[in-house]
C-alpha cells in the first residue's frame, strides 16, 4: 500500500498558511501493533509524533513537555481516552483532540470540548490525514 504524505511545501496549495514549527501529537494506544501501525500513519514532515501506551504515560509526557494536538483511543487500561481528554482540557477548553474508537461517535463531543472530534479505528490512512489536516487547519486558523 502507497501512502501520501503532506509536506510543508503543500499547506498552500490546500488553502491553508505554512506552520511555523512543527505540530506536536501525543498518541495514546495500549496495543502496541495498532500504535507502531497508526503512528507510521501519521509521520509527516511538519509531525512530532509522540506515543505511550496508557492515560498515566500520556499524563506524564505531557508534564513534560507540551502538544498541540491529542489523539487517544477511547478504551484504555486504567484512565479511559474520554477521562484523558477531559483532564487534558482542563487548563484550556481550547485545545484539540481526536477520540479513536472501535464505534461511531457522531454526538456528544461537543460536551467534552469545542476542538474534539473522533475517527473510527477502522478507518483507512487517508481518513486518518484528512482528519489530522482538518485539525491543523482548525488550529492554523484559531491561532493569532
Amino acid at each position: 500500500m502507497l501512502r501520501k504524505f503532506i509536506t510543508l511545501s503543500q499547506f498552500p496549495r490546500l488553502g491553508v498558511n505554512e506552520p511555523q514549527s512543527m505540530i506536536s501529537y501525543l498518541y495514546v494506544e495500549d496495543d502496541e501493533d495498532i500504535r507502531e501501525v497508526v503512528a507510521s500513519f501519521m509521520e509527516a514532515e511538519h509531525r512530532k509524533i509522540v506515543s505511550v501506551p496508557h492515560a498515566e504515560a500520556a499524563l506524564a509526557a505531557a508534564d513534560d513537555q507540551e502538544f498541540d494536538v491529542l489523539i487517544t483511543d477511547i478504551s484504555l487500561p486504567g484512565m479511559s481516552g474520554t477521562d484523558l481528554a477531559r483532564h487534558w482540557l482542563q487548563p484550556n477548553k481550547d485545545r484539540f483532540i481526536l477520540l479513536l474508537s472501535g464505534y461511531e461517535m457522531n454526538s456528544g463531543l461537543e460536551s467534552i470540548g469545542p476542538n474534539v472530534t473522533a475517527l473510527l479505528k477502522s478507518s483507512e490512512p487517508e481518513e486518518l490525514e484528512k482528519k489530522l489536516l482538518g485539525l491543523e487547519r482548525a488550529m492554523l486558523q484559531s491561532s493569532p
